[in-house]
């Protein structure tokens, strides 16, 4: 396993958790500057995992070299006022140089990319790879895990209920209004009124925005995201071992809503890669409601990570 943008708020912790998983037997941990420091502390915990830091462009391609999956976590966060728009001049760039060394280094890896703002991010990953010959579809996702958790959390808090045994998919993208929990298809199902559905959907869909706040300008979401990011690598790891009914939301390309080539619901991890895409299945009149709420936004920032690859030709 490789992370991409190790020695940052999201990497450090992730870089951790990674250490800490017993599927993981070699932790690979790049970032352009300070990871052999982290990498170092890392490798002193006491589990399986070989754990080497890697620093700057120069030593990219070892970071890389035999992985199975990369995790991207690397980027700017986001600051007070930013939008998740406004990362996306910056980390557009830094996320399509760290895909063309993924196509030359290790082209049949699965790539989890965590780098803002993931409804972009991912169509600009897919193009970059289409222009390297390397693009498989079912070795691209989008991490959208830590809007499951929140999902989770929130409605367990609301509901008195075990947030262990709490399942909700969440579909749709990965920012704002293209954050859609199916609260219609939790489990255990649970009867809510409609105030209550539409202040968890907004809740969960403004979970980042209320982190950014507490932090009072001091960062984002990154310990959350941490643990959200390990959960689906490790859930992409158990597939590609062959373990059976993986099942995750991700971001990936998809058929699901004619018009959007990418979208997040439910997919089932395995061998190859996302094996299964699942459809939407029965949703309730304000679940449809958000389904095109959200299409505008989605099918324009699809459009933005794909007219950055085209406008930039030296990628």
């Amino acid at each position: 396993v490789a992370v991409l943008g190790a020695a940052g708020g999201i990497g450090q912790p992730l870089g951790l958790l990674m250490k800490m998983s017993p599927l993981v037997s070699q932790l690979s941990l790049y970032d352009i500057a300070n990871t052999p420091g982290v990498a170092a502390d890392i490798s002193h915990v006491n589990t399986n995992a070989m754990t080497k830091g890697y620093a700057g462009d120069d030593e990219l391609g070892a970071a890389l070299e035999g992985a199975d999956v990369v995790v991207i976590p690397a980027g700017v966060p986001r600051k007070p006022g930013m939008t998740r728009d406004d990362l996306f001049k910056i980390n557009a760039g830094i996320v399509a140089g760290l895909c063309s060394a993924i196509s030359k280094h290790c082209p049949d890896a699965m790539v989890n990319m965590i780098s803002n703002p993931v409804n972009s991010t991912i169509p600009i990953a897919a193009e970059v790879f289409k222009k390297k010959g390397t693009y498989d579809p079912k070795k691209l996702c989008g991490v959208t895990t830590l809007d499951v958790v929140r999902a989770k959390t929130f409605v367990a808090e609301k509901n008195g209920l075990d947030v262990t045994q709490v399942e909700v998919p969440v579909v749709g993208g990965h920012a704002g209004v293209t954050i859609l929990p199916l609260w219609s298809q939790m489990s255990p199902a649970t009867r809510m009124d409609d105030a209550t559905i539409d202040a968890l959907t907004k809740r969960t869909q403004d979970g980042g925005t209320e982190v950014v706040q507490a932090k009072a300008g001091k960062g984002s979401a990154t310990l959350s995201m941490a643990y959200a990011g390990a959960h689906f690598a490790n859930a992409c790891l158990k597939g590609l071992n062959g373990e059976k009914d993986v099942i995750e939301c991700s971001y990936v390309e998809s058929t699901v809503v004619p018009g959007l080539p990418f979208f997040s619901t439910q997919v089932r991890l395995g061998p190859t890669g996302v094996e299964e895409i699942m459809g939407l299945g029965d949703m309730s009149d304000y679940e449809k409601a958000g389904i095109e709420a959200m299409k505008a936004e989605l099918e324009s920032s699809i459009q933005k990570g794909v007219d950055f690859v085209a406008g930039n030709p030296d990628i």
